[in-house]
């Protein structure tokens, strides 16, 4: 009950579309195949006519098939279109998704920036290279004192 109140979310918006631009898809290869079959039984039917001479069935018959075979073309205009919608959808649903992460990067970020603050980033940054600096020094003397020893030695 609590679904039929529920507003529907991008997500499940976009999955009917994808469901519904496949069954369309279906049903186009379907109406194709049954033109082809309609098709090839005109074709033997002209033979059939000719064979008998009925020169005005062939005609009318000629005239069916270029109807029907004009109509196949546009099957196969039809079906680009719906997988072109179809990538399309898919496109657009990618980006929605790119542009939710980036928010919520954007939103990391300012928080992490609000936390950090840069005076004191800078302070300990100097503090570091300052004690880094007096283990160094501290370090060369040991090595020459350690030198002196061994030449007294």
């Amino acid at each position: 009950m609590a679904s039929l109140f529920k507003k529907k979310t991008v997500e499940d918006v976009i999955k009917e579309q994808n469901k519904e631009l496949r069954g369309t898809q279906r049903q186009i290869t379907r109406d194709r195949a049954a033109l082809e079959k309609q098709e090839k039984q005109l074709e033997m039917e002209i033979k059939k006519m000719a064979k008998s001479g009925n020169k005005e069935a062939c005609k009318i018959l000629a005239k069916q098939l270029v109807q029907l075979r004009k109509q196949k073309t546009r099957t196969y205009a039809v079906s680009s279109k719906v997988t072109s919608m179809s990538t399309q959808t898919k496109l657009m649903h990618s980006q929605m998704k790119m542009a939710g992460a980036m928010g919520a990067t954007t939103k990391t970020m300012q928080a992490v920036n609000k936390k950090m603050d840069p005076q004191k980033t800078l302070q300990t940054m100097q503090n570091f290279q300052k004690e880094t600096a007096k283990m160094e020094m501290t370090e060369e003397m040991m090595v020459r004192l350690a030198g002196i020893d061994q030449v007294k030695t």
